[in-house]
């Protein structure tokens, strides 16, 4: 496909984020191998919340809506990475790449919203334990999960508000799918002062939520050095053990990659090409398992389905 062209005549781009690797095959089938099992353990999660009514609660609402997005969040990306490195397919149209950069944007957006309001779930159950129930009913907590979908949505739609108007003048994508920086590369415009501008929303987003975590976690320590028990304070602080996990896994891979990016670290196609998918799979497999092991309920459902199967 000829370069130097203009936006009207893109009908389609060109992946080649992986040219350069030397075992596109066995890294794709890796990748297959991880997507599935995310897939299989995070549907596994909403089946189990879903057949049983013990758990139509708010909290495992909420896991049900994070297991959506890691999901939603993998889809948006992995399937495009896996046909490239298995099947050799490289090319993704013109439309299906912009709504590929959207959905990748919103499940980012959405995986950070998600495990924030998780964050607010454990501060009323541990601050008001007796009106936890009458606080968030299972009908809010569906209100507030659908809230910040839209909220989600309105905030990413910048990203294809800010592609579209522009004229193309390339039509190769150097790097493994449709991202914000490979697109905006790809046209005839100085990309910097559309990258400033993605800096600030991802920074207002990651450090805002990250804050307001870190704001709930102090009220939920302030709440639990009061308590005189100390059988009471290892049930509140275990109670908050699962969504910690879930916090370091998701936001340490998105600060590495901002702080490097921020003060400049040069690093290969490769490395940048795992450390992104470190933050897209790494999250989206752990968490189903915390959730499944670290959660008694969803565990006691688990082994007791084992236990019949062998026997």
């Amino acid at each position: 496909m000829s370069q130097n062209v203009t936006r009207k005549s893109i009908t389609e781009f060109v992946i080649t984020g992986f040219d350069t690797f030397e075992r596109p095959l066995a890294v794709g089938i890796v990748i297959l191998v991880v997507y599935m099992l995310v897939m299989l353990a995070n549907l596994t999660n909403i089946c189990f919340i879903m057949l049983d009514k013990c758990l139509h609660q708010p909290m495992y609402l909420f896991i049900c809506n994070l297991a959506v997005v890691d999901m939603l969040y993998c889809t948006s990306s992995c399937p495009t990475i896996i046909s490239v490195l298995v099947v050799g397919n490289k090319n993704i149209s013109f439309g299906s790449c912009i709504f590929q950069m959207f959905v990748f944007g919103l499940s980012f957006v959405m995986e950070l919203f998600t495990i924030s309001v998780m964050a607010f779930d454990r501060l009323i159950a541990i601050v008001n334990p007796l009106r936890y129930h009458s606080i968030l009913t299972n009908f809010r907590s569906i209100l507030l999960s659908f809230l910040l979908w839209i909220l989600g949505s309105a905030s990413i739609a910048v990203v294809p508000g800010t592609v579209l108007p522009l004229p193309f003048c390339y039509s190769t994508l150097k790097f493994m799918f449709c991202d914000y920086g490979s697109v905006v590369r790809a046209t005839c415009v100085d990309p910097n002062p559309y990258f400033d501008l993605m800096s600030v929303l991802t920074s207002f987003i990651l450090f805002g939520t990250f804050g307001f975590i870190c704001a709930t976690y102090v009220r939920i320590v302030c709440v639990v050095i009061r308590l005189s028990s100390k059988g009471s304070k290892k049930k509140m602080l275990n109670t908050c053990f699962s969504h910690l996990i879930v916090v370091v896994c998701c936001y340490a891979p998105s600060f590495i990659m901002f702080v490097f990016t921020r003060i400049g670290v040069v690093l290969t196609l490769e490395e940048r090409h795992g450390l992104r998918l470190g933050t897209i799979l790494g999250p989206s497999l752990v968490n189903p398992f915390i959730y499944c092991f670290r959660t008694k309920e969803i565990r006691h459902k688990l082994l007791g389905m084992l236990s019949k199967l062998i026997q």
